[in-house]
C-alpha cells in the first residue's frame, strides 16, 4: 500500500506566517579518543511564528545521559559557531528536547540562511554528542546512501557555466 504525505513547501509555510525547519541529529565530529562516547541519533524540528522559534525533538542511543541541549549560531551550514540559546533536554540516553526562544532581526536572518543548529551534550561528550543544522524541510538520505548532485546544502550550490 502506498501512502502519500504532503507537507507545505517552505514558501507556502512562510506565506501562512510560519517558517518550518527540520534536522536529523547525528554524531558530532569524532576523534579516536571520543569515538566510544559519541553515539546515538535523533530528529529536531522548529517552527517560526513571527520572531518566536519553537524547537522540539527526540534522540536515542547516547552512550551516557544527555546533560544540555542548545541552539548555536554558526557562520554557515556545517560551520560551528557561538551558543545562542539553551533548550530543555531529558537527562537520559533516550529522550526529548524542547524550547521556545525570541529571535532578533539578525538572528532571524541567520536562521533562514541555515546558520542555526541544535546540539545535545552528554556526560561522556560534554562538548557535543549530537548535532544538526535547522534547514527548510527536505528529504534525508539513509546512512551510506549516495545523494545525486550537490545534496542539500543550498549555500554550496554553485551554478555551472
Amino acid at each position: 500500500m502506498l501512502a502519500l504525505v504532503w507537507t507545505a513547501p517552505p514558501t507556502i509555510a512562510a506565506e501562512m506566517g510560519r517558517d518550518m525547519f527540520d534536522t536529523r541529529l547525528s554524531s558530532s565530529p569524532l576523534t579516536d579518543g571520543t569515538r566510544a562516547n559519541i553515539t546515538g541519533e535523533g530528529h529536531a524540528s522548529a517552527q517560526l511564528d513571527g520572531n518566536k522559534l519553537t524547537v522540539s525533538g527526540d534522540f536515542h542511543g547516547l552512550a551516557s545521559n544527555a546533560t544540555t541541549a542548545e541552539l548555536y549560531d554558526g557562520p554557515g551550514i556545517g560551520i560551528p559557531g557561538a551558543k545562542a540559546f539553551d533548550l530543555t533536554v531529558s537527562p537520559a540516553a533516550t529522550g526529548s528536547l524542547s524550547g521556545s526562544v525570541t529571535l532578533t532581526a539578525k538572528q532571524l536572518k541567520a536562521l533562514r540562511a541555515g546558520h542555526f543548529y541544535v546540539q545535545i551534550n552528554s556526560q561522556k561528550a560534554p562538548d557535543g554528542n549530537l548535532v544538526g543544522w535547522l534547514l527548510p524541510p527536505h528529504p534525508f538520505a539513509g546512512e551510506d546512501v549516495p545523494v545525486a548532485g550537490p545534496g542539500f546544502l543550498p549555500q554550496f550550490v554553485v551554478p555551472r557555466k
